[in-house]
């Protein structure tokens, strides 16, 4: 399922191979909530930008348009065009961002709708239930993402219930993939670890989940307001607890910079809305530091975002011709700078795996951090 090609120190190349096909890691999942990445950005785009993975999201489509309806469709995968990997967040980091519409207990939580403001529970089969329907590549366990500055009574008792979570998402995993309707029989779990930036709590969370033996294993709960230098901490106590056969995701992370400072402490995958919300911001990423295309220095700039970059805005385009799409809120200017951003990000991912390859990772990271650093 995953295998081990090179480490360079703690830094790993793998390769995981699923019932979508093979994913090289370390990737970065390319983040379509809804079933889309926003910015007008099609399937057949994510293939020309070199996407290995695109992650949705359970809660989101459990309640628009509803998972009993994707299913129907034929899953995910025939509902949105795409062959490849999909990876499914458990709707567990909502309850998190839900805290004034929503009431966890011990079966699961209790919540409303942020669309409609109708009544929803989700506990760890629905959840399951959810996912299996809409027959993803890789499903999340339930799990509560406390604040990262919670408490230690109150992050001890989250962190045994997402434990006690976990078990009860396995075992409903396990069964559902043993039914002869269920579209994907193959749907892989991944475990997520949590526990704030209490070393002890996450190391103690580590070896239970690792007990139960996933196909991957998260580390949660992180880049919710803690510094950088606290996520780098955490993950040096956590990570070496892992697995080295299995994939390590950390979610929800995040600037070039943290994701080379991730890999080079273990760790195998990646999201992060930043490349698509910066894009249709008209912020763009290059390896000569982040560019506003708003800034009026680029209203006669002939050349593109960044030369030598192969992505469809940068082979056709320039910087005054995109900025005066953002200008004139044409949806083709967003459009043109998430392209380059999610390239960029699929690009960095490749040179990551290709220098772990050659025993060369701090050297380039040393190059590539100066760079993405300038401005």
């Amino acid at each position: 399922m995953y295998h081990l090609i090179k480490t360079d120190g703690m830094a790993k190349r793998g390769r995981l191979a699923t019932v979508h096909g093979t994913i090289e890691t370390p990737v970065f999942m390319n983040v379509g909530t809804a079933a889309a990445i926003k910015g007008a950005v099609s399937t057949d785009d994510l293939r020309q930008i070199k996407t290995q993975v695109e992650l949705s999201n359970t809660y989101h489509l459990h309640v628009r348009p509803g998972d009993r309806i994707v299913r129907q469709m034929g899953g995910l995968h025939r509902f949105m065009n795409w062959d490849k990997p999909i990876l499914t967040d458990s709707g567990g980091f909502q309850v998190f961002s839900l805290a004034g519409l929503r009431k966890i207990k011990e079966e699961g939580v209790h919540f409303h709708s942020h669309i409609d403001g109708r009544k929803i529970f989700m506990g760890p089969e629905e959840s399951m239930q959810i996912q299996s329907n809409l027959a993803s590549t890789i499903a999340m366990a339930f799990d509560e993402c406390p604040s990262s500055v919670a408490d230690r009574a109150y992050m001890e008792d989250s962190v045994s219930r997402t434990y006690r979570w976990l078990k009860r998402c396995k075992a409903e995993l396990d069964r559902l993939n043993a039914l002869p309707d269920t579209i994907n029989r193959e749907q892989l779990l991944f475990g997520i670890n949590q526990g704030g930036i209490y070393e002890d709590i996450r190391r103690e969370h580590a070896k239970q989940i690792t007990s139960l033996d996933l196909a991957g294993y998260a580390i949660g709960g992180l880049a919710v307001g803690e510094s950088h230098e606290e996520m780098y901490r955490i993950l040096e106590a956590v990570v070496p607890l892992l697995p080295r056969e299995r994939p390590v995701y950390l979610m929800g992370v995040g600037t070039p910079a943290n994701i080379l400072e991730a890999v080079e402490r273990g760790v195998d995958f990646f999201d992060c809305v930043y490349p698509s919300r910066n894009g249709r911001h008209g912020h763009v990423y290059t390896n000569h530091g982040k560019l506003n295309l708003f800034n009026a220095k680029y209203e006669t700039d002939s050349g593109p975002i960044e030369e030598g970059c192969r992505c469809p805005a940068c082979r056709s385009y320039s910087r005054a011709y995109i900025r005066h799409l953002l200008k004139a809120k044409e949806m083709l200017g967003m459009r043109l700078c998430v392209l380059h951003n999610l390239y960029f990000y699929n690009t960095m991912m490749e040179e990551i795996r290709d220098a772990i390859e050659a025993g060369e990772y701090q050297s380039y990271k040393k190059k590539k951090l100066a760079g993405v650093q300038e401005q």
